[in-house]
């Protein structure tokens, strides 16, 4: 055998294969993306004697989930095999039966599990089960990226708020507009396309009163399939917004967040219209108790598109999540700048990031940024 082939073969016999087919169930999981929530992403593959007789994925909220239909694809013969799945078989009985149970009357005699469901209902519940009954179970397996694939819902279901996207698209120097307000375009026509993909993903998108004002949106994912339309946010502390706005007309019904200082009349009219309006005791809108909110009623990701109050604003208190940066190679020389402090920081105590990703869109960079651990 030559020395390459030998490498190779040395390389391929180490990969563990238990991590190569939790890798296979993954990606499984990700083709469900933009199309399961309130339910997390799942995959699953059942494997016999090294190779895989069965996978599936769940796709829908409601609809069977990935362990369920990896069983059905093995044509449910799967007595003695080997189940990977990415998360925590479910044991609640809610739009569809416990998978753990239907795991256990089929026979399965080993289950890898990548990560515990952070749901209380199931966390734990689904592996004591399992052990209960005589399978083998393992878990942690590719825990990192079983996390990372379904950040928002873990975020979600362990502190009960929204994970927070900021969206900023800019110049070279920072700017995000130009000293009128205009920013049409400063992005390419191929990183606004990911960004409607962004939107299809997300159960909510927020603005502030300035970009209603000044672009007149609609926020809706356009140019591509979603599974859902994610629910738009206003943060306009005095209802300036005019009714006439594309954000108040194109459905689904828009949600407006003020403070104490709003026009009773204009509320009234927004309500007539269908509008809902969500009230704070403070002047101005407190992010936090607006996050706090959307995430009782459910929102479990959230994609600020604001402007440089907006931004400035989730940037200081540190409020996000995760960043997507769109940088064109342009140069304005002065503008509007997506985060402006006064007085600003000195150069030993910044907002520090680490760059999770990045990628070309066309003669743009999107920089993928998290706070710096």
């Amino acid at each position: 055998m030559k020395p390459v082939a030998r490498r190779m073969n040395s390389e391929v016999q180490e990969i563990d294969p238990d991590e190569r087919f939790m890798k296979i169930a993954l990606g499984l999981a990700e083709l469900g993306r933009g199309f399961t929530a309130p339910n997390p992403m799942v995959g699953a593959v059942i494997v016999r004697k090294g190779r895989i007789i069965g996978a599936g994925y769940h796709k829908r909220a409601g609809e069977p989930h990935a362990e369920i239909r990896a069983m059905e694809d093995a044509g449910w013969d799967v007595k003695g095999a080997t189940m990977y799945v990415t998360l925590e078989p479910c044991v609640h009985y809610g739009r569809t039966p416990p998978c753990a149970d239907r795991i256990i009357k089929e026979g399965i005699k080993r289950v890898v599990i990548a990560v515990l469901d952070p749901n209380p209902r199931v966390h734990g519940e689904g592996v004591r089960k399992l052990r209960e009954a005589g399978i083998e179970v393992k878990v942690g397996v590719l825990e990192k990226e079983a996390r990372a694939l379904n950040e928002a819902f873990f975020k979600f279901m362990e502190t009960g708020l929204p994970f927070v996207i900021l969206k900023l698209a800019a110049t070279l120097d920072g700017h995000i507009a130009d000293s009128r307000g205009n920013s049409k375009w400063i992005s390419s026509e191929a990183s606004r396309a990911f960004v409607h993909k962004l939107r299809g993903e997300v159960d909510g998108i927020a603005v502030g009163i300035n970009t209603v004002l000044v672009d007149d949106p609609m926020l809706t994912p356009r140019d591509v399939y979603p599974a859902r339309f994610p629910r738009r946010f206003v943060l306009d502390s005095e209802l300036k917004i005019p009714l006439t706005s594309k954000i108040l007309r194109v459905p689904p019904p828009t949600v407006v967040v003020t403070g104490a200082k709003h026009s009773e009349e204009k509320k009234k009219a927004l309500e007539e219209r269908g509008i809902e309006v969500w009230i704070q005791e403070k002047q101005e809108v407190d992010m936090k108790e607006f996050l706090k909110k959307a995430g009782e009623k459910g929102i479990q990701s959230m994609m600020f598109e604001g402007g440089g109050k907006v931004a400035t604003s989730i940037i200081g208190a540190g409020l996000f999540d995760k960043i997507y940066l769109f940088l064109a190679p342009r140069l304005l020389g002065g503008g509007i700048q997506f985060f402006r402090k006064d007085p600003p920081l000195p150069v030993d105590s910044p907002v520090e990031l680490q760059i999770e990703t990045f990628k070309r869109f066309s003669s743009d960079l999107l920089l993928v940024l998290r706070k710096k651990e």
